[in-house]
């Protein structure tokens, strides 16, 4: 029955590859795993055990389908203000999932990576994800990102504070201060911004991730929870993204002249 998966999953794969273009980053809000225990009646931690299944299931979808970057948002900074112990009980999963999954990152060639404020991270979280970090530091196929303790404005904060030092320490010009500035300063500056924003649990906000990064992102919201999002819901909004026309503020007839 194993095999029979398999090769049902490799044949809806190559379908998607075959439908079109395979989006190069895409970025993912987590959200809905404490509704999705609420439901069952279960406590919120085990939505969360529940929604590293997903996250197993979705990185390797993504490594086998091609895409380059992944970047999961995994905690942000106002997640900081949940009750203690739901919060300490996630911080505990992190540990245990980064030991155990490093591993199957080296074998899918999936190198780790973070963006946020991982200083304000548990000095035990620290440690798993700069020993899972040099693991797989190596690895070439994909780049997967746990934004950890993060959010948009916190990283603009900080990329406004870089340029004012560099100002100050005559190191930039304000007057030379343009896009591709800002984004050099971010923590997302080595990967591309995302083609395709996934947010699971039907919210339709973007919770202060990736503002800047965003701009011309495709976005897709289903109403599944994330324990509930697998690889075929993956398949999904990656087909809904290859069925969309990217103008990036330019109108259909250009698009189809520079084709021509």
């Amino acid at each position: 029955m194993a095999k029979n998966q398999s090769e049902a999953d490799q044949i809806k794969q190559e379908a998607v590859k075959q439908s079109g273009q395979i989006p190069a980053h895409i970025a993912i809000i987590m959200d809905g795993n404490g509704r999705w225990a609420k439901r069952k009646g279960l406590p919120r931690a085990a939505g969360h055990k529940k929604g590293v299944e997903s996250v197993k299931d979705i990185v390797k979808a993504c490594s086998q389908l091609g895409v380059k970057y992944l970047t999961l948002y995994t905690f942000s900074t106002e997640n900081w203000n949940r009750p203690r112990e739901e919060v300490s009980t996630l911080m505990r999963l992190l540990v245990r999932s980064l030991r155990k999954e490093t591993d199957e990152l080296n074998e899918n060639n999936v190198r780790l990576s973070t963006i946020g404020n991982i200083e304000s991270m548990p000095e035990a979280v620290q440690k798993s994800l700069l020993e899972s970090i040099n693991k797989t530091k190596n690895n070439t196929k994909m780049v997967l990102s746990l934004a950890l303790s993060y959010s948009g404005r916190w990283e603009l904060q900080e990329a406004f504070k870089k340029a004012a030092e560099m100002a100050k320490n005559n190191l930039l010009n304000p007057c030379d201060i343009d896009e591709k500035t800002i984004s050099g300063l971010l923590t997302t500056k080595d990967m591309p911004d995302p083609d395709l924003l996934i947010r699971t649990s039907g919210e339709f906000r973007v919770s202060n991730f990736l503002l800047w990064q965003i701009a011309y992102t495709e976005f897709y919201i289903t109403n599944d929870y994330w324990p509930d999002f697998r690889r075929d819901h993956l398949y999904e909004a990656i087909k809904s993204f290859q069925n969309r026309e990217r103008r990036f503020g330019k109108v259909s007839e250009q698009l189809k002249t520079k084709k021509v």
